[in-house]
Formats: C-alpha cells, structure tokens, sequence
C-alpha cells in the first residue's frame, strides 16, 4: 500500500482503535502459484497482536492457508469523496480544486493457525465465544459448543500473529489547515454515509499536528 508521508499513521494509539471500530473486512491468502489470491470478506476480532476469526470449512481459503499461512487482512473505511469545489478557498477558482477521496486504511500481515473442533475440541468455540463477547457483551447467548455442536464442527478457526502492520489516513494532510478545516465544514453540511468519520479525523490529525504544506 503506497502511503505518502502525511498521511502515514501517528502510531499504533491511531490505527488499533480504527481497527477496532472497523472490526470488519477482507483476508487475503496468496497460497502458492495461484493466478490471483484468496480473498474473503469476513468479521474477525483483533485481541492484542492476535486476529480471530471463523469460516465455514469448505470456504477456498483453507486450502491456501494449507500452501502458504502467511495472510494479509485489509481493514478501510471511514472514507468520503471531497468534490473538486471543496478544494478552494477565498478568491481561488473552484473550477481548479482537484477532487479526492478521504479514507483510513490499515494492512495487517501475519502468519495464521487453523483451529479444528474435530481436532482440538473446544478451539473453535472458543473464538466464537470471544467474537460474540465483543460483538453483543450485552446480549445473553447459549454456549455454542453445548447448543450447537454440530454446526461448530462444519466450521474452523483461525488464530493470525500479527508481525507487520502498514496504516494510512488520508485526510488532507497535503494541504494546510484553512483548506482542511474548509472540508470539514462541507462534510458536516452534507452529513452523508462517512463524512462525520472523516471530519473527526481530519480534526483529530490536525490537533495532533500530522501534515503540512500546501501541496
């Protein structure tokens, strides 16, 4: 992911909430000699440097996992499109202002493990119990390894090591604040999908003083 050094991730107190709040995308495993990687959309849990998530057993990317465990997960969001009008300020020419797309995106690469109930009993309840306390702490469910044994065993787990994490924010930090704080005037009349998200990150970016210049 080509990430340009004002919208580089202030650290990890910036990307881990994001990916917290955004605990939903797309597992990507290379394999070996493939054409174009497995990829899955899919929930998943980030707990410390550990991602857990479960698929059904027949889903494609077990057998490449089975070639190559090493896995990318791609987590975006947060993203709004800025209109070429916003980009002017003043006496400049809003004909002139070049349009752009605002988003957040973290990449995490690590090494994944299969859990298999058959195998390992309890191991794939056990993710599943971890993903529903995150997901609806408040919301009583029935135990799945004693309410749904069979169903748990048509699926697996899957535990990633994380080693590498590559995070990118792009929310104008090419520009400076004036132009940017004009954007987020603009997202919070439009208030459309996203534009409340990215407004707070630009302001959030702004008061940690990420970005300059006037480019």
């Amino acid at each position: 992911m080509y990430t340009a050094p004002v919208d580089a991730t202030l650290g990890e107190a910036e990307w881990r909430p994001f990916v917290e709040a955004n605990s939903f995308g797309h597992l990507v495993a290379a394999g070996r000699h493939r054409d174009v990687p497995v990829v899955v959309p899919t929930q998943f849990l980030l707990e410390g440097n550990t991602v857990r998530l479960h698929l059904v057993r027949t889903n494609p990317l077990f057998a490449a996992l089975a070639e190559n465990p090493r896995v990318l997960l791609s987590v975006a969001g947060d993203w709004a499109f800025i209109p070429s009008s916003w980009k002017a300020i003043g006496d400049e020419d809003p004909r002139l202002g070049i349009p752009t797309s605002y988003y957040g995106a973290v990449q995490l690469v690590g090494t994944a493990t299969v859990h298999d109930e058959r195998e390992e009993p309890g191991s794939v309840s056990a993710v599943l119990r971890q993903q529903l306390q995150a997901l609806q702490p408040e919301i009583p469910v029935a135990d799945p390894e004693v309410a749904h044994p069979q169903k748990v065993r048509s699926i697996l787990g899957i535990g990633i090591a994380i080693d590498d994490v590559s995070a990118k924010f792009k929310y104008g930090g090419n520009v400076d604040e004036a132009h940017r704080l004009a954007v987020v005037d603009h997202l919070r009349q439009r208030n459309g999908p996203g534009d409340a998200a990215a407004a707070g990150h630009v302001m959030r970016r702004l008061g940690a003083g990420s970005g300059s210049g006037s480019g």
